[in-house]
């Protein structure tokens, strides 16, 4: 049986690549460090990753591509000389990946009270109209 994908309409071309980013995205099930995102006006948008034990020495915010890419890793200073009798906070290394649209800019980031907070604005696309000729075959 053929898989039917939204790119395969007549009406969509050119948008392979978008269709395996929702496959990827689908199949991405991690769900550490748990996030929101806000939308903080018309073209304003805000990501908040809780993020406690991590401090800004151990987080790395990139971005590559079009995807927003945040990388904690956690100082283990210490660690061998405590004993945990629970241990229920989680700081171990995580990578949670971010797909931004086309025109969408990071704007800041800054980390308050164990909460990460990514600041993304979207520029208003260009209006573009071209005009194509219609030539006679040769």
């Amino acid at each position: 049986m053929t898989r039917l994908n939204f790119a395969a309409h007549p009406f969509l071309l050119g948008f392979e690549d978008l269709d395996r980013l929702v496959e990827r995205t689908a199949k991405s099930g991690d769900s550490y460090p748990p996030y929101n995102i806000e939308q903080r006006g018309e073209t304003a948008y805000r990501i908040t990753l809780a993020v406690a034990g991590f401090s800004e020495n151990d987080l790395a915010i990139t971005l590559e591509d079009r995807q927003l890419v945040v990388r904690g890793r956690a100082a283990r200073e210490g660690e061998a000389e405590r004993v945990y009798l629970h241990r229920g906070i989680a700081t171990r290394q995580f990578q949670r990946v971010f797909v931004l649209a086309d025109g969408m800019e990071v704007t800041g980031a800054h980390l308050d009270c164990g909460m990460l907070h990514v600041d993304l604005a979207r520029s208003a696309p260009e209006s573009v109209v071209k005009t194509i000729a219609i030539k006679k075959p040769a």
